[in-house]
């Protein structure tokens, strides 16, 4: 399967990382399982996939609200990070965005846009050996609003130095492309893992 990017010159690459560079949403599905049931907290797999673009502490808060939960948000963030980097030797890159990173890596400036915290980008891009290729990383410590709110997008646009109009965003949830398409910028989406074979 190729990705088919919309026409245009694109002056500047986003991608977020979770399920677009990184195969990584069923590791930190498993993260997520094994740390929510120290607490007798339950994620369905439905639920985790379409809120999958959503910043760590977020999801906690919501999980509290929806079940009645008073998980410390800050302590069960850190554990499941912590389950995460344990399974980071598993990790893959997703192949058909590994493509376009690799052709047009040099020619212009890269971005990864992030609802995970930067240690688990970083971790992340680290095992696949990306890390280099970025020229700026914005993860939920650098926002207030997240996806689909444009923010996010909009500060790594801000930092390139390149118009949100000539940006071109990968993504893998559809929060990620509204929040693309709220920054006035192009997307492709990525799909989930199911759909490339």
């Amino acid at each position: 399967m190729k990705l088919q990017l919309p026409d245009g010159t694109f002056r500047a690459y986003l991608f977020d990382c979770d399920g677009t560079i990184a195969d990584s949403m069923p590791l930190h599905f498993i993260a997520w399982k094994k740390t929510l049931k120290e607490w007798g907290c339950n994620l369905d797999e439905g639920l985790f996939y379409s809120w999958g673009g959503r910043p760590v502490m977020e999801i906690i808060s919501a999980l509290n609200h929806k079940n009645g939960l008073n998980m410390p948000v800050e302590a069960v963030a850190e554990r499941k990070e912590s389950l995460y980097y344990e399974q980071l030797p598993q990790l893959k890159a997703i192949p058909e965005v590994l493509e376009h990173i690799e052709a047009q890596h040099g020619r212009i400036p890269f971005a990864v846009v992030s609802g995970s915290r930067r240690t688990s980008v970083v971790g992340s891009l680290t095992t696949l050996n990306l890390l280099h290729k970025f020229d700026t990383i914005v993860s939920a410590e650098d926002y207030k609003n997240g996806k689909p709110a444009p923010d996010a997008y909009l500060l790594a646009a801000d930092r390139l130095g390149v118009p949100p109009e000539d940006c071109l965003v990968f993504e893998d949830t559809e929060i990620g492309i509204q929040a693309a398409t709220a920054a006035g910028m192009a997307s492709v989406l990525v799909p989930p893992p199911s759909s490339r074979k």
